[in-house]
């Protein structure tokens, strides 16, 4: 079925008609913007859209130079009056009245795909090309995609509100079909979808970091019973996809008695404590291991802004799964990162093992290993070989460290460094990491914070030592300039990001894994020139950022800088601004980019 309007109704119109409730004339707008609507039939038998607004005059633009093209896919959110209240609710008592004024748009609008000219001298570099608005479920909170796309992969959009997962064909970009959904009734056994890792058969492993849908035991595909707090509480769950979205199988990530009762908090409590909260993934298919990093319980972060909740609700845990049957992934071990030399008995929330968001795979073979990186700890750690029985991981080094390469007036103090995206280059020599930075107060009244960025390591002698590598932060001094050891990381390149701004740098990133070969099509790299980086976080967790997207060079010495080319086309600021009040789809004010993707039409790349 294919729908057209001239322009996206706005307001409650537009809300009213993403339900299906009523079908409005719409004014005349936008002139040049091709609006067209695809739907598939979900498992509730209703139906699910997406909406392409293509930006005519735009897209001539960028096609005026005659190349093919390279796009940036944002997964972004609309921002509504709950997401700006946050900082009202923190200071309470008083009114929230005011907040309102603060959105643009206090109705919540449609969730949305951007599509970026992200093509190297393209005359429209960093123009927005497409929204591909999606419907009828609103306030989705869009979170995560896959690490890195691949020609003929299926993009996986997580929805982290809304438990749900879209499927989206990119074939013929810069217009996007919807292949598939998934509903949280295809997924009892998990909610709170986080992040992807697509396998060469086209499948996708998914964390659902959230517990059960309903309270109380729940039985997965593999026969096991496991009790469960509710809906985004824990224990949470891998699950596999087909490329439609359809689920294929649910794997629980609880071990059968349960985890470490001091380290490991659920509110409420349960029978048997688990750090069982899935976030980050990521897949060696020839070693058939899968590896998972438990971030946080996301309910009582996520909907609690009031209180700082237990530290014991951030985890210290990274799971390693058996995959030799792709279908019924085995949880094989659970791995307590150590505590390093930062570490104070009265502040666990910011000892370097806690909140364990994100892990990275090597890429190569004969390299079996794989790191580890916490949001609150502000720490990296290695582990050479995931296959182990027990994997025995170390911290290799520490944000703090990283910190003046950003800012010479920040501290060497990691903690709560709010480090996210972390990733190994295709060939196994540099390490990417993106930092928020330290929210100013964080220890205090008087601590200023840090300024946040980007940072690459050169981890080329730490992975070429194998399982004879000594590398291990056990000082202060190691972990404020560095490890003392030979073969540990060094610091290649940081650039700041949003410089002398505390606590505003980005959050999640993506390399370009392509390059324009000399017959005029895209083909894969082994070494990325640049990386796309995100500033939001998730604003209901108080954690929110500017909604810019910027795009950073990459020297062949793991050396970085933004990339000034890379303009917003309504300010002429470098970066694209996601806060402004039109969008190709209608004027629905501020949105929240929290993850992106380099992709290119299949014809356009071998």
């Amino acid at each position: 079925m294919k729908i057209r309007f001239r322009r996206w109704p706005t307001g409650l119109a537009a809300v009213l008609l993403a339900v299906g409730a009523v079908t409005l004339p719409v004014q005349d707008a936008y002139a040049d913007v091709e609006v067209s609507t695809q739907s598939v039939k979900g498992a509730d038998g209703k139906d699910y859209t997406v909406t392409n607004h293509l930006v005519k005059s735009a897209l001539e633009k960028s096609q005026s130079d005659g190349k093919r093209k390279e796009w940036l896919l944002v997964w972004a959110g609309d921002e509504n009056i709950a997401d700006t209240v946050v900082p009202d609710v923190r200071n309470l008592p008083g009114s929230l009245g005011g907040g309102v004024g603060k959105a643009t748009n206090a109705l919540p609008g449609p969730d949305f795909l951007a599509v970026i000219d992200a093509t190297p001298g393209s005359p429209g570099y960093g123009e927005v090309v497409n929204t591909i608005t999606v419907g009828p479920l609103v306030e989705n909170e869009p979170h995560h995609m896959q690490y890195v796309w691949h020609k003929g992969d299926t993009i996986y959009a997580g929805a982290l509100f809304g438990a749900a997962t879209y499927a989206f064909d990119v074939t013929a970009l810069p217009n996007v079909k919807l292949k598939g959904i998934s509903l949280p009734t295809q997924t009892l056994g998990g909610s709170v979808p986080d992040a992807y890792w697509v396998l060469k058969d086209g499948t996708a492993y998914a964390t659902y970091m959230g517990g059960p849908v309903a309270p109380g035991p729940y039985r997965y595909d593999d026969g096991s019973v496991h009790i469960g707090n509710g809906f985004a509480g824990s224990p949470g769950e891998v699950v596999r996809f087909d490329e439609n979205a359809k689920v294929l199988s649910q794997s629980p990530a609880a071990t059968p008695g349960g985890d470490n009762e001091k380290l490991c908090a659920n509110l409420p409590r349960l029978g048997e404590p688990t750090c069982a909260n899935p976030h980050g993934i990521q897949a060696r298919e020839d070693l058939n291991t899968l590896v998972t990093a438990d971030y946080v319980e996301p309910r009582n972060i996520i909907l609690d802004p009031v209180k700082a909740p237990s530290p014991y609700l951030r985890r210290p845990t990274v799971r390693t799964w058996d995959i030799s049957d792709r279908n019924h992934p085995k949880l094989k071990a659970v791995s307590y990162l150590p505590d390093g030399p930062r570490a104070d008995p009265n502040d666990p929330l910011h000892q370097e093992s806690r909140a364990v968001m994100e892990t990275t795979v090597t890429n190569l073979p004969g390299h079996k290993g794989a790191f580890a990186q916490t949001m609150q700890g502000g720490a990296v750690f290695y582990t050479p070989d995931i296959t182990a029985a027990e994997p025995r991981w170390r911290q290799v080094f520490d944000d703090g460290t990283a910190n003046p390469g950003f800012d010479a007036a920040n501290d060497r103090n990691g903690g709560s460094s709010n480090g996210g995206w972390i990733q190994t280059s295709p060939d196994d020599r540099f390490l990417y990491r993106a930092i928020v930075g330290r929210q100013p107060g964080t220890f205090g009244p008087d601590d200023p914070g840090t300024t946040g960025g980007v940072y690459v390591l050169d981890i080329s002698k730490l992975v070429g030592a194998g399982d004879d590598y000594k590398c291990s932060i056990d000082t202060k001094q190691e972990a404020e300039h560095g490890g003392a050891e030979a073969d540990c990381p060094t610091l290649a390149g940081a650039t700041p990001i949003n410089p002398g701004k505390p606590g505003a740098g980005p959050h999640w990133g993506a390399y370009d894994n392509f390059v324009l070969g000399p017959d005029g099509f895209y083909q894969e790299t082994q070494q990325p020139q640049r990386l796309a980086v995100s500033n939001y976080f998730v604003a209901r967790s108080g954690l929110d950022g500017d909604h810019k997207v910027n795009i950073v060079s990459l020297g062949k010495d793991g050396s970085v800088s933004v990339d000034g080319e890379f303009r917003d086309e309504v300010t002429g600021e470098v970066g694209v601004n996601f806060n402004r009040r039109s969008w190709p789809h209608g004027e629905f004010g501020n949105a929240k980019p929290h993850s992106e993707l380099f992709v290119v039409a299949d014809g356009d790349v071998k």
